[in-house]
């Protein structure tokens, strides 16, 4: 977490661009979220084998999260622009609180540091939610071409539910970084 308070000391006049705290961290942990996916797909999968399942699983979560997450990260901050949030929403209300979280949480405006302790983490909470979606169908797309004798309807199941336990995994972690830093700091 002291990268992040380096980070936003670096970057304050900037705002900050959550994927540069978003996405070294997740980055850091394709390793486990790979091993989650591997693990369900052994015990769901039987119809391919353990070297094609875990090469198509490795493949797939590497394009989304270093393809896929950056492409739908620009496309937030584009939404952003595009909806007034580039000037920021504001925190006054519980509307604008609202919007900074969803609108704004791609390209955070500076705010003060105590503010952002709380602000990153939730925004960070909110980006998970359209970057799950982003990993589910980039990778489904993926496992078509890697597992071509699997059905359409086993990859898609597959799909949704190898990534609710994998997501769960890194949302348990954000809210765990929170926490520690809240408590540290």
């Amino acid at each position: 977490m002291t990268a992040i308070t380096y980070e936003i000391c670096f970057i304050a006049n900037a705002g900050v661009p959550m994927i540069y705290l978003a996405l070294p961290p997740m980055a850091g942990l394709i390793i486990p979220v790979i091993i989650i996916e591997a693990l369900y797909a052994k015990e769901t999968l039987n119809v391919i084998s353990k070297c094609r399942c875990y090469s198509g699983i490795l493949i797939a979560n590497l394009i989304s999260t270093f393809i896929g997450w950056p492409l739908a990260w620009v496309t937030l901050v584009a939404i952003e622009l595009a909806t007034g949030g580039g000037s920021g929403y504001g925190l006054e209300s519980p509307i604008q609180v609202l919007l900074t979280l969803t609108l704004g949480a791609a390209w955070l405006v500076p705010y003060s540091e105590a503010v952002l302790s709380w602000l990153i983490p939730s925004a960070m909470v909110v980006l998970l939610i359209p970057f799950f979606f982003v990993s589910v169908y980039s990778e489904r797309i993926i496992l078509l071409f890697a597992w071509k004798h699997v059905e359409w309807k086993t990859i898609k199941r597959f799909s949704w539910r190898c990534h609710l336990a994998s997501y769960g995994f890194l949302l348990s972690v954000v809210i765990f970084m929170a926490i520690y830093h809240n408590i540290k700091n």
